[in-house]
């Protein structure tokens, strides 16, 4: 549990209206403020739905995740029960994998715990899976274990972009 940072531009763009900012004039009467402020929450609670739906499609538990964002400090808190360290690694991805996104709250529990956890790696222009298999593992060739342990989020081994997060597990712990 904890804070988790990633890059805020970089990551899957979930709305098509862009970024979320409480852009009022200084002079505001005290009705258009709460306006502002209700049209901002509305914002909040359409990112909050369209990361629910993002980790649904990742085939991944949704049920009793709680998803909550705050845009004035572009953090996801993401709280609730998973099943397994893995689907709880893969949801922290998903949430903060998204554009706006610069920081998730951890504050999920697991059901099933696991001997090991993944370490966490933030895609540097220039990086390939092999380059990133080599640095963690010592060898090229094992870039499929990074890829297989970030699918369903990632679907090709050459579409990774910087800024980007992925789980890379403990090899002792994918044989």
């Amino acid at each position: 549990m904890g804070l988790l940072s990633f890059m805020k531009e970089a990551g899957e763009k979930l709305l098509h209206g862009g970024h979320l900012k409480a852009e009022a004039p200084q002079d505001q009467s005290a009705s258009a403020d709460a306006a502002a402020t209700s049209g901002l929450r509305a914002k909040e609670q359409e990112l909050e739905q369209a990361i629910r739906d993002y980790i649904a499609v990742q085939h991944l538990p949704t049920e009793g995740v709680d998803i909550a964002y705050d845009s004035s400090s572009a953090t996801v808190t993401v709280s609730g029960t998973v099943p397994d360290q893995q689907a709880k690694e893969k949801i922290l991805l998903c949430c903060g994998n998204v554009q706006g996104v610069a920081h998730v709250n951890d504050e999920l529990n697991v059901s099933q715990t696991e001997a090991s956890q993944s370490q966490w790696y933030t895609v540097q222009s220039g990086d390939s899976l092999s380059k990133i298999a080599k640095q963690f593992y010592g060898d090229p060739n094992k870039y499929m274990l990074i890829f297989e342990s970030n699918r369903p989020m990632l679907s090709d081994p050459d579409k990774i972009y910087p800024g980007q997060m992925l789980r890379i597990p403990d090899q002792a712990s994918l044989h």
